[in-house]
């Protein structure tokens, strides 16, 4: 059976022109703006089991596996009712986080630009290829750096630190969207959280590899795979830790395999 995926896309509306209008507003305010927003959305997906990474800020990205797509709307009344800008919001389910955030994309972009002034609160839902049988199911992968304390914190200035856990970023989540449609984000610290379609260990190897060879950075990863977003980031937090303790640099997707 085909694991399928839940992916949201959340635009705020016409931020742009908010944003200087009637003058240019300050920068410390569209940034608590930005963070309030953020946090709203991780506490309403939160609570619903699901993952969610910021993105742009003006654009966010959530994994809402098991959740009713009309539901999303309630998020859409919340900021209405609490903040001065609106949002949109495209749902969109395939076999890959790319192909769900693609769907959901083109469910925006089809109802207009996002800086147009008569584009408010667009909802759409979309799905895309998907098979007979299908199931929803998460797999996320958990990284973090080798030692980052040691290594990056504790010994070199946080300007470079943060540059170098950046560039490892950048290189992973390249690798892991054009190697296997999947959807990486730095989510603070020395962390990132992908969101994947059904690997094995060799494609995270390859993964590990790729970022030690492009930005001298060792990573370690564990993965873990459920029904929604938070039972899979649960075990992949869990195998992540058993990294750590053990200086193993993958583990979990044998236990994932074998629940199959």
């Amino acid at each position: 059976m085909t694991d399928t995926i839940q992916m949201a896309l959340v635009q705020i509306d016409e931020y742009g022109p908010w944003t200087v209008t009637p003058a240019p507003r300050r920068e410390t305010d569209l940034q608590s703006l930005q963070a309030e927003l953020f946090a709203e959305l991780s506490s309403f997906v939160g609570e619903r089991d699901g993952y969610a990474f910021y993105g742009r800020f003006d654009n966010m990205v959530a994994v809402t596996n098991g959740r009713d797509p009309e539901s999303h709307r309630a998020f859409q009344r919340r900021v209405r009712n609490r903040y001065p800008v609106t949002v949109s919001v495209g749902v969109g389910r395939a076999t890959t986080p790319v192909d769900a955030l693609g769907a959901a994309t083109e469910e925006l972009q089809a109802a207009g630009s996002a800086q147009a002034d008569d584009r408010r609160e667009v909802f759409g839902v979309a799905e895309r290829d998907l098979p007979a049988e299908a199931r929803e199911r998460v797999t996320v992968a958990h990284f973090d750096v080798v030692d980052a304390t040691g290594s990056l914190t504790d010994r070199v200035n946080a300007a470079d630190a943060t540059l170098a856990v950046r560039r490892a970023t950048l290189e992973l989540a390249t690798h892991l969207r054009e190697a296997h449609d999947s959807v990486a984000h730095f989510v603070g610290g020395d962390n990132v959280i992908a969101v994947c379609p059904d690997l094995d260990a060799a494609a995270f190897d390859e993964a590990i590899t790729h970022v030690r060879e492009a930005s001298d950075i060792e990573l370690q990863v564990g993965v873990g795979r459920g029904p929604t977003a938070h039972a899979a980031g649960d075990d992949a937090k869990e195998a992540l830790e058993v990294c750590r303790e053990t200086g193993t640099r993958i583990r979990g997707v044998d236990r994932v395999a074998a629940d199959d």
